[in-house]
């Protein structure tokens, strides 16, 4: 509850109108554009629009699932809040809670304390509302309507309309008496309100605040330590939304998607009564620990750092395994490189360093092209294998394993069946969400060939289908440009009609793909990780690839993406600016969307004669049994053309001891091994790669040795030092041990000279990067 009123001093600290217009879907045309190019300088102001926009929109989701409460203790919360007190008071609050929504969403987070106070009942209207609303769609808040498009385009769009219900007798004259006590209590001059407004407001959350405290006294569960009294919440003075603000609408209005295009706050009211069960009577916890112990401790109000839910997976950094007990190696391919992208987004503009989680090394050093020869021969990739010595321990060596993906031609392309599936759910509603999404995929559109086709799938509270498949360029543009936010997450269901679209219009020998586009943050319907990760894997054996591109801050779920990416035989990358969404579906267009080979696994066989020990730098979460390398049914990771795919592993000379090393006694039978390298064999390692065609089930096997042949650090390539450079950095941010001794400047020294040609300057700004974290870290710059 205290999480609760800290949203209202968020969303009420300035008196710029456009935010909450922007958060609600009112602003448009030139006005909208305008304020888009100032947030675009201003951070201070997105962060802002980010707020008001996840506060509006996801707060009660969230509390839906609030867990502070056993059962009886709801319960006896609950016959409280229905108690005749409060019953008194429940016909004016759901007035002002309409009037306020009225009034621009000037208070949409204090309206959700205020109707802590109304009791849980359901008017007879409302249900028939539901049963009305329900028919033939799964989600009844959200109305999907055939829509006409501009003239001269041949199709409809299906989008979210609000459709005015009527009320019974008894529900209007409740509603016209609700009015006319709301015009007493606030006077009919609405232009010089705003003070009543706040008045009656702040009574009615004391009146709530005294029936919690009513409550705490006789429960039997943890007490919230509610204040002696509640902070007053602050309403800005009258604005000019305030003043235009029109006439409410008689009726009970539709309001879960109604924020979409042509469709005003006035046209909507939200059902006090049905929101204060969602609230108090829900199942599970959308906070962490220590969000949960602040929920339940009072109204103080908290950080705005406290709302970010986004969602990582931290695995723990390979250790040193010995190369006499465990020879083999084995990890799924990766070519991912959301996490460089969201990195950088941490640095430059949050200002921070990400958590460990959000890196992952091995995506950090694959964001980087690499001048690895083209494949010859038959197979679609070329394998490369380059040895020096470790920057960050002069006796330790690096053996870095490279592939490079057959490069296509424009015109050698197979023909595409791609089906853009977009988030446009409330959360989606940022300038760094579905407007950059929007721009991304209308520059992909742009280097479509004449042969290709796209379907537009999106998803919020439901799904529809707002293309069909077509290859007019402008038909996909259109429809894109117009997509609006609002709205629940079912991920699930959009996932499901994106795949029978692609399906429908499959093309035999050609590029069927799914192109997911979301923030990640599914909860409604199908929510739980695994069970959307369980859905995909059924999808994958349609022959249908998968791409997955992240958006957005505050509540990104990048664990939950990548996952969804790895089992739908695809890749993820995360979108933080225009440029990024270029380099992804412009640039690099052909490895993003043409898989050349699927299942690609890696497993290097050490020689314990040179090699005592070794360890995998990143691929943490790539690691397979060595069971799995010869075994055709495990899922491993895809290369698209012109992919570079780049794997470290850190190596222990033989006759040295292991980093961090487990005691073990020597064992009693085996066969020992030289404790120094020697001439009986010139070979330290031998790499083993099994792929299969794009359309194929069975794997094909290619073997590498590689020489005893050790490169000073300096005669390495430039590649090789800088790959190496970018490895450190993404240690360093995890905090690994083995480059504790590594300050940021000499990561610095190690990257700057080995630019290369760098084409897009992805080299250069990487320096930027290391420059950021230094000075966020506080290391002195002469060091």
């Amino acid at each position: 509850m205290e999480s609760l009123h800290s949203t209202s001093h968020l969303v009420m600290k300035t008196e710029d109108t456009r935010i909450t217009q922007y958060a609600l879907g009112e602003l448009t045309g030139p006005e909208r554009e305008a304020f888009e190019n100032e947030m675009a300088t201003d951070p201070a102001l997105l962060e802002e629009v980010r707020q008001t926009q996840m506060l509006c929109e996801s707060l009660p989701t969230h509390l839906e699932t609030e867990t502070a409460f056993s059962d009886d203790e709801r319960a006896a919360l609950l016959a409280k809040i229905r108690s005749e007190q409060m019953e008194a008071q429940a016909k004016k609050s759901r007035a002002i809670w309409s009037r306020v929504v009225i009034y621009g969403g000037l208070a949409a987070a204090a309206c959700v304390m205020v109707n802590l106070s109304v009791p849980a009942v359901t008017s007879s209207s409302h249900r028939e509302n539901r049963e009305l609303a329900s028919s033939g769609i799964s989600d009844p808040g959200y109305s999907l309507a055939a829509k006409p498009q501009a003239a001269g385009t041949p199709f409809l769009l299906v989008t979210a309309t609000a459709v005015p219900m009527p009320l019974d007798d008894s529900a209007r004259l409740e509603s016209e008496q609700s009015e006319k006590q709301l015009q007493a209590d606030l006077g009919t001059d609405h232009t010089g309100s705003s003070g009543k407004l706040q008045e009656e407001l702040n009574r009615q959350l004391a009146a709530a605040h005294a029936s919690l405290v009513a409550v705490e006294a006789s429960a039997s569960h943890t007490k919230l330590n509610l204040p002696t009294e509640p902070t007053a919440l602050s309403i800005p003075k009258q604005t000019s939304a305030l003043a235009a603000a029109p006439a409410a609408p008689r009726g009970n209005w539709k309001s879960n998607d109604a924020r979409r295009e042509g469709a005003s706050v006035a046209s909507q009211s939200v059902d006090a009564p049905e929101l204060t069960m969602k609230i108090l009577g829900g199942t599970g916890s959308a906070f962490g620990a220590e969000q949960e112990a602040d929920v339940v401790s009072g109204y103080r109000p908290q950080k705005q750092s406290d709302f970010n839910t986004e969602g990582y997976d931290y695995q723990e950094e390979n250790r040193f395994l010995n190369a006499k007990e465990n020879p083999l190696s084995t990890f799924s391919i990766d070519v991912d490189t959301a996490s460089y992208s969201n990195v950088r987004r941490f640095l430059q503009q949050q200002n921070q360093l990400p958590p460990k989680g959000a890196v992952r090394t091995e995506e950090l050093i694959n964001y980087f092209p690499y001048t690895y020869p083209q494949p010859e021969g038959s197979d679609p990739f070329s394998v490369n294998v380059e040895v020096s010595k470790a920057p960050w321990n002069s006796a330790h060596e690096l053996v870095r394993i490279g592939l490079k993906g057959r490069e296509l031609a424009v015109d050698k392309r197979p023909a595409s069946n791609l089906v853009f599936l977009i988030d446009v759910s409330g959360s989606m509603n940022t300038p760094d969400k579905l407007p950059l999404l929007q721009k991304s995929l209308i520059e992909l559109t742009s280097r479509l060939a004449s042969k290709d086709r796209v379907a537009i799938v999106v998803y919020a509270g439901s799904s529809g289908l707002v293309l069909p498949s077509t290859a007019n360029k402008s038909e996909i543009r259109v429809a894109l440009e117009r997509l609006n936010a609002g709205g629940s997450t079912n991920g699930a269901e959009g996932i499901k009609l994106a795949y029978r679209e692609a399906r429908e219009n499959f093309i035999e020998e050609g590029n069927n793909r799914v192109i997911l586009c979301t923030d990640g943050d599914f909860n409604v319907g199908v929510t739980s990780e695994q069970a959307l990760v369980d859905l995909i894997e059924k999808q994958r054996a349609s022959g249908i690839f998968l791409s997955v591109l992240g958006f957005g801050t505050g509540n990104l779920k990048d664990s939950q993406m990548e996952k969804i990416a790895d089992k739908g035989n695809g890749n993820y990358a995360y979108i933080d600016s225009i440029a990024e969404g270029r380099k992804v579906l412009g640039e690099q267009m052909g490895g993003t969307l043409f898989t050349i080979a699927k299942d690609v696994k890696i497993q290097v066989e050490f020689n314990p004669r040179a090699v005592a020990g070794y360890r995998l730098i990143g691929y943490e979460n790539r690691v397979l049994a060595k069971e799995d390398f010869n075994n055709d049914k495990k899922d491993a990771g895809e290369i698209g053309a012109g992919h570079t795919v780049t794997a470290f592993y850190e190596v222990v000379p033989a006759g040295q001891p292991l980093p961090d090393a487990d005691s073990v006694d020597a064992l009693k039978y085996q066969t020992p091994v030289s404790e120094t390298r020697n001439s009986q064999s010139n070979e330290l390692l031998t790499v083993k790669l099994r792929y299969k065609q794009p359309e194929g089930d069975t794997s094909k096997l290619l073997q590498v040795p590689v020489a005893n042949a050790v490169k000073e650090w300096n005669a390495a390539s430039e590649d090789f030092r800088f790959a190496a450079a970018v490895a450190a950095f993404g240690l360093k941010l995890r905090g690994s041990k083995s480059v504790k001794d590594l300050d940021w400047s000499q990561i610095q020294k190690l990257a700057r000279p080995n630019l290369g040609e760098d084409p897009g300057s992805y080299r250069a700004e990487f320096l930027t990067l290391i420059e950021k974290v230094r000075r966020i870290s506080g290391e002195n710059s002469d060091r």
